[in-house]
């Protein structure tokens, strides 16, 4: 700080000199200022005595000016001095005995301008009180680094009184303060002259040897008339109180950093403690309510209430803590189930070694016995979600009201992120139950394809996309592959992605060809769009996207045969699947790339692929590569790996190619080896259009179960030959076919020329027909109708007893 002072007065400050006198009063010291004041020069006046200089008749007596300085050991006041030009000028001085060991002299006299003392109202006496009562601690060293001098405010300081530090070094009066480097700087000064200021230091005196201390010192040289350093004087102003407002403010920028960074409860009550430890305490704890620590509501507790719920400790830190990821209990009596009912902190400054705050094992034991402690509730909305323990039992210093009002603002943070995280987790939990009840549970029963998936979401944080596969049985043993992805991540995604599987399940329980199925997909999403454009029926949207939020979605349909080997496959802008042909490298068809679902463009076409039994097909999401060419290469190697198992060959393709999230995309692969269905187990005969020939279609399927082993179907398969075929020839015209297959379930198919669809009635007592379709949906599993080029196949599924031959599949893997 800079202090402004009148040239004037700076003038007249010079005219002030100090000067030693010996013990018979005769002059020994007389330095330029004192030349300057009077106007005499050192010559004249040392080796004579000083009461040559005072004028008779200044209304002192000198007789008794002498006997006072010698009874009292000093005096003060203003004399009349003869000036060297012959004039008196009036003196205010002070006289003061120098102790014994500072040689010859024996008085050390301040003198100045008693005209400029009545200016300023400020004397050697009074100005000489400045030090003595400044909150400033003062002391001067000698060369020798030994206290000479100290003022009262020192003592605050610890290290005695200023008689105490007489002639002793920093590290006698301070044992434990770092004097090593504070003499460093004082030797520096003493021998550069260049002055320090403003240095900074943190340590414990010896009156408070509990509490870290700062202190900000300036060490300035002293130097005689001739400029040769007689010490250096230090001064000490204590800053303890902002040191310690620096430090709880940087401790909580620290918090606002460091908790909070995840929205998972255990990672943030483990923040908590990592960040309070050690600036705080030496351990720290942080024990949650269960509801709370798994996205429940808490529930609110009163006073009271005895223990209830479990507590489950989620944040530790420091050699004290004990447990992790655990159930504590606490006794009854704890503070803590107080703090938990009232939401009130408890602070205890000094701890008996029975105190109730350990029940339950907070502690692991150690060398130092803990000594103080408080408990910090975790509030959120008004409810409390657990507590927050702070225990020292190495740092000696007890918890104060400054540390618990510290403690308590951390905490508030840590609950408002815990209330986040947990709220999020029950949000997050809900949404992962919905996307794994919309995507499979494993492969179904069919003989067509071994098949195996893997689903690796890209956002790691909410694990929710709106990527899916699918693999669905239909009529005549034949399946449907699928694989798709909706836009976006989120609960959203998945809901939109939910509602296109719904659609591409009912789609193919139609039995459509692959563009067919995609077709209807895109009209489905671009009407949905379309309504949400406009409001919906009702002129408003109520939440949620639905299938509007599937706009642009892609998807890959494909259907395998195992009776003809043929596979039939389309895409809506989605990656063409690879393909590894027995003893042949893995290879992509030439698949047209139709637009994506909702966007609108040209039609979807498909392709017809003849594969050989024991081929792999590989659908996937663009999540799996991220380069249609260097992507595809990837994939190539990735299946090329030799000898291992499905299950197997489809996790390391995706380790391979998405071997960490966060991902771009999420990825899904689904592997499917097909199966070519023997030819014993598929029975099939051209038919006349003759009722004639009915009983002799009934003959043929008994005789083909009777080969099969399958005598316990016969009564029901004659029903349905007959209706199917009679149905046939009675309602369509051209050349009729029966087919039977044999596979988990007994399939019997009716081709005929026409493309008119039966529909099942439900005939009256006394009708005389109508019955078919109807008693062949009471008999059979399942039942329907496809439609192929030149006509259309009427077909119904019996169950079996048992499965007869191994049809097993491979699983399913989603990682969250």
């Amino acid at each position: 700080m800079k202090v402004g002072v009148r040239a004037d007065a700076v003038g007249g400050l010079a005219r002030a000199a100090e000067l030693l006198l010996d013990g018979r009063g005769v002059v020994v010291g007389w330095p330029g200022t004192a030349e300057r004041l009077l106007g005499y020069a050192a010559s004249e006046v040392v080796g004579r005595p000083a009461v040559g200089l005072l004028v008779s008749d200044n209304g002192v007596r000198v007789s008794e000016l002498v006997q006072r300085c010698r009874a009292d050991g000093g005096w003060s006041g203003v004399v009349s001095v003869r000036h060297a030009d012959g004039r008196p000028t009036p003196v205010e001085v002070r006289v003061v005995r120098l102790p014994e060991e500072t040689g010859q002299a024996s008085w050390l006299v301040s003198a100045a301008d008693a005209a400029l003392s009545a200016v300023w109202g400020l004397g050697p006496a009074v100005l000489a009180q400045l030090p003595v009562r400044s909150p400033v601690g003062l002391a001067v060293v000698d060369a020798e680094l030994r206290c000479v001098w100290s003022n009262a405010a020192l003592e605050h300081f610890g290290g005695g009184t200023a008689a105490e530090r007489l002639g002793r070094r920093l590290a006698e009066i301070q044992p434990g303060l770092n004097a090593e480097v504070l003499e460093m700087y004082m030797r520096r000064v003493l021998h550069s002259g260049e002055p320090v200021v403003g240095l900074e230091h943190v340590g414990r005196t010896r009156s408070d040897p509990h509490r870290d201390h700062a202190h900000v010192m300036s060490f300035v040289r002293i130097d005689d008339d001739l400029g040769h350093p007689l010490g250096v004087c230090y001064s000490v102003f204590d800053t303890t109180d902002r040191y310690r407002a620096q430090q709880r403010l940087a401790l909580l920028g620290r918090a606002s950093e460091q908790i909070g960074r995840s929205l998972d409860v255990g990672s943030t009550a483990q923040d908590l403690a990592d960040v309070a430890v050690p600036e705080l305490a030496d351990c720290v704890v942080v024990d949650l309510l269960e509801s709370a620590a798994t996205g429940a509501e808490p529930v609110p507790r009163r006073a009271g209430d005895g223990p209830g719920e479990r507590l489950l400790r989620l944040g530790r830190r420091g050699a004290y803590a004990q447990g992790a990821d655990t159930a504590v209990g606490y006794d009854a009596t704890s503070p803590l189930w107080q703090v938990l009912a009232d939401g009130r902190s408890r602070r205890t400054a000094h701890l008996d070694s029975e105190a109730a705050w350990w029940a339950g094992g907070i502690l692991t034991g150690g060398a130092s016995r803990p000594h103080t402690a408080m408990v910090v509730p975790l509030l959120a909305r008004g409810t409390a979600l657990g507590v927050a323990t702070f225990i020292r039992a190495q740092n000696d210093e007890p918890f104060d009201e400054e540390d618990l009002r510290l403690a308590e603002e951390l905490v508030a943070r840590a609950a408002v992120c815990l209330d986040n995280a947990r709220r999020y987790a029950r949000e997050h939990t809900a949404a992962l139950v919905l996307q794994r009840s919309l995507l499979p549970h494993g492969m179904p029963a069919q003989q067509a394809v071994q098949a195996a998936a893997h689903y690796r979401p890209g956002d790691e944080l909410s694990a929710l996309g709106g990527d899916w596969y699918d693999v669905i049985p239909l009529s005549g043993a034949r399946v449907a592959l699928v694989v798709g992805e909706v836009p976006g991540h989120g609960i959203e995604a998945v809901a939109a992605m939910g509602q296109l599987r719904t659609a591409v399940r009912t789609l193919a329980d139609l039995d459509l060809p692959p563009e067919e199925v995609l077709a209807h997909l895109d009209d489905l999403i671009t009407q949905a769009a379309r309504e949400e454009q406009t409001g919906g029926a009702g002129g408003h949207q109520v939440g949620g996207r639905g299938a509007a939020g599937a706009t642009g979605a892609s998807c890959l349909y494909v259907i395998y045969d195992p009776v003809s080997l043929r596979c039939v496959m389309a895409s809506a802008g989605h990656p063409t699947p690879a393909i590894i042909t027995p003893g042949a490298a893995p290879g992509f068809p030439d698949l047209p790339q139709g637009p994506a679902l909702g966007i609108g463009g040209l039609p979807f076409e498909s392709i017809e692929l003849t594969l050989a039994e024991g081929s792999v097909l590989a659908l996937y999401t663009d999540g799996l590569i991220d380069e249609p060419d260097a992507g595809r290469d990837g994939l190539r190697r990735a299946l090329a790996a030799p000898g291992l198992s499905l299950e197997h060959l489809c996790r390391h393709v995706v380790d391979e190619l998405a071997p960490a999230r966060p991902l771009t995309d999420d990825a899904v692969l689904l592997l499917a080896r097909t199966r070519g269905l023997d030819a014993g187990h598929v029975a099939s005969w051209d038919l006349p259009s003759d009722p004639a020939v009915v009983a002799q279609a009934r003959n043929m399927a008994t005789r083909q179960l009777i080969v099969w082993g399958r005598e316990d179907l016969t009564d029901t398969t004659e029903l349905v030959v007959s209706e199917l075929v009679t149905n046939a020839i009675r309602h369509a015209t051209g050349p009729i076919q029966l087919r039977l297959i044999l596979e988990h379930t007994l399939i019997c198919e009716v081709f005929d020329a026409s493309n008119s669809a039966p529909h099942l009635r439900h005939p009256r007592t006394a009708d005389e027909g109508g019955r078919g379709l109807f008693l062949i949906s009471q008999v059979t599993r399942r039942w329907g109708t496809r439609y192929t080029g030149d006509g259309k196949i009427i077909w119904a599924e019996q169950p079996l007893d048992h499965d007869a031959l191994d049809f097993g599949t491979a699983g399913t893997a989603m990682e969250t």
